[in-house]
């Protein structure tokens, strides 16, 4: 989640100066857009905001009109970046004029009703719908309180927020627009008791409505997320609101999956860390840097990372706890260092998320026939060596420790998103003869950073 600590950052300096603020999230697209659901923009009061909804088209729009358009509670619009520029509501025609440059609309013909759901077009030729859901902060807290326990404990939490019910059912359900359920709650105990993030209920309720959601309930909880942690969802009840109703339940959702940070441990602290440690904070990345050399495991040199330690070679328990479901990178320049550190974590492959080792490929080589010499578990480690990449990073072109950052970055981030190159063996590769084999690795590491 890009930007989260800056939103955090200033959520909680708006809520101990007591600042009202807006929480922006997109919620849903649809065509073409440049952020994805769960996108967030936090605007204050006195004018500071943090976070990005778009590439920057709607912002300015965004910051005028957040407050005006809260000042009754949570609202969602929708924001048209086709080529016909106009205000639509609900796909009706033409209401009023969006003035394209300084984003700002004329109101006069609009009422009050017409923000609830209404669609702005800003003509920008990218040929997409952005669906925003604004909230004062003082609803919008405990979903940030929750995404901040989340990177504390680094345990994922699944919330589902309303987006979409039609007026006249929203009492029956007994929620509003922007109301939040944590179904790790409902996962956990099967009970709609302290269901809610933001309680914006009704004060009564029956046997009717609670079997009502918690139908709605299971049907969120069994969803099974993908390749995407944030995901749309609409969904058709079986039960009717009263039992002289002949209308379904029908709502819409946004499933999240708030996960922790991803976590990067580098191990070696030399002067190519450091662009390393900046890179990987400018993606929101929770950094650890660890040496063994105390007068190079320092904070004064990496002011950035999340923690620094001087962690003893000997010391494998250190180690394999900092890289449980991490991404590592060994690079510390040092045979001692590297040989200590891979010796540890080849042999827990299932440890880690990446793991890339810096220097040549005859050096890393040199490590891995000296480890194997030695090791008691020659099956295990066989997994270790073929999750190892090596040498670390892509081969992106450019030199110095910036563009090695880069490369590694890349890699990385790829690898955890399973998107990496894969290069398969051809079928004819074990008849090649020594020097044709050696041919095709080369072919295939092509692209790893030299």
């Amino acid at each position: 989640m890009n930007q989260a600590a800056d939103i955090l950052d200033l959520a909680e300096q708006a809520t101990q100066q007591n600042i009202d603020a807006v929480l922006a999230t997109v919620v849903r697209t649809e065509g073409s857009a440049y952020r994805q659901p769960g996108a967030m923009m936090l605007i204050c009061a006195d004018g500071r905001s943090v976070g990005m909804i778009s590439g920057g088209c709607l912002e300015p729009h965004i910051i005028k009109r957040a407050f005006w358009l809260t000042r009754n509670g949570a609202n969602i619009q929708v924001y048209q970046t086709g080529d016909d520029i106009g205000y639509h509501k609900n796909g009706d025609s033409d209401l009023s004029i969006v003035d394209d440059d300084s984003a700002s609309i004329k109101d006069a013909d609009m009422s009050e009703d017409d923000f609830l759901y209404g669609e702005l077009n800003f003509g920008l030729g990218c040929n997409g719908r952005i669906h925003v859901l604004f909230e004062r902060l003082s609803t919008a807290i405990s979903l940030l309180d929750l995404i901040r326990q989340v990177r504390h404990t680094q345990q994922p939490a699944t919330i589902a927020t309303l987006i979409r019910l039609d007026s006249a059912k929203i009492k029956g359900m007994g929620m509003q627009v922007g109301s939040r359920i944590y179904l790790d709650t409902y996962l956990k105990t099967g009970s709609l008791t302290d269901l809610y993030l933001n309680r914006n209920m009704i004060s009564d309720s029956n046997t009717f409505i609670d079997d009502m959601l918690l139908n709605t309930i299971q049907k969120l909880s069994n969803h099974k997320f993908h390749k995407k942690n944030t995901e749309y969802m609409k969904l058709m009840g079986d039960l009717e609101l009263q039992a002289t109703c002949d209308r379904k339940h029908e709502s819409e959702w946004l499933l999240q999956r708030i996960c922790p940070q991803t976590r990067l441990v580098i191990c070696g602290a030399g002067n190519d860390v450091i662009p390393l440690v900046t890179m990987a904070k400018l993606q929101d990345w929770h950094v650890t840097v660890i040496d063994s050399r105390p007068q190079y495991a320092t904070r004064l040199r990496f002011s950035q990372a999340d923690s620094v330690l001087c962690v003893a070679l000997d010391d494998s328990e250190t180690l394999l706890n900092l890289s449980a479901g991490a991404a590592v990178a060994v690079m510390s320049h040092s045979l001692a260092q590297d040989h200590a550190r891979l010796a540890v974590l080849l042999e827990h492959s299932a440890q880690y998320r990446y793991l890339g080792q810096l220097g040549p490929r005859y050096r890393t080589e040199r490590l891995i026939k000296e480890i194997s010499e030695t090791s008691a578990n020659p099956h295990i480690l066989a997994d270790g060596i073929r999750k190892l990449h090596y040498p670390i990073g892509y081969k992106l072109g450019g030199d110095g420790p910036e563009a090695l950052a880069l490369s590694i970055m890349a890699q990385m981030s790829a690898v955890i998103h399973g998107h990496a190159p894969q290069i398969s063996l051809p079928n004819s590769y074990y008849n090649l003869d020594a020097s044709e084999q050696s041919g095709f690795n080369n072919y295939k590491n092509d692209y790893a950073h030299d």
